[in-house]
């Protein structure tokens, strides 16, 4: 199984929207972060022609980023799951993704510093984040055998710029 990790697109900022009154999860995406998002679709479609599964988070801003990666990918499924939420426990987002394992590419749209841990900890098995995801940055990983803590191998990183780069 191969999984791409997405972090969701600019969102409107935090405190600017917390005048709104309305709660952190119902933050949308910016007009800016909604066009950058789609040229780094483009991109994305270069490194990775094919997703089966988009997972996202239930935030709003995590919701729109997985429409538009799915835009790019003509008849992808999206789930939200709650594994994805910024405090999502990793054991709850192993078991779910193990029960795809006849799923080949699996992407996942979340939040900073969960996937930046998420990702560490699939990578090499610890409680020490090494990797800092851009609002639209992508990390591939793949997985020889069942997914868990130590048991992914980087294919790739990139950062929103070279995905929109690669779109050209």
């Amino acid at each position: 199984m191969q999984l791409v990790i997405i972090r969701h697109a600019i969102a409107e900022d935090p405190k600017e929207f917390a005048s709104t009154g309305r709660p952190d999860s119902q933050r949308p995406l910016t007009d800016e972060g909604v066009t950058k998002m789609k040229r780094g679709v483009k991109g994305l479609r270069a490194m990775v022609p094919e997703i089966n599964l988009i997972a996202t988070s239930p935030y709003v801003r995590a919701m729109e980023t997985a429409k538009i990666v799915a835009s790019g990918y003509k008849g992808t499924r999206i789930v939200i799951i709650h594994e994805l939420v910024p405090d999502g426990s990793f054991d709850a987002f192993v078991a779910w993704i193990r029960e795809l394992k006849d799923v080949p590419v699996v992407a996942i749209v979340g939040h900073e510093p969960h996937l930046s841990a998420l990702a560490s900890w699939l990578l090499g098995g610890g409680s020490r984040s090494f990797i800092d995801f851009k609002k639209g940055a992508a990390l591939a990983m793949d997985f020889e055998g069942v997914p868990g803590a130590g048991t992914g191998v980087l294919l790739w990183a990139v950062a929103p710029r070279q995905l929109r780069e690669l779109a050209e």
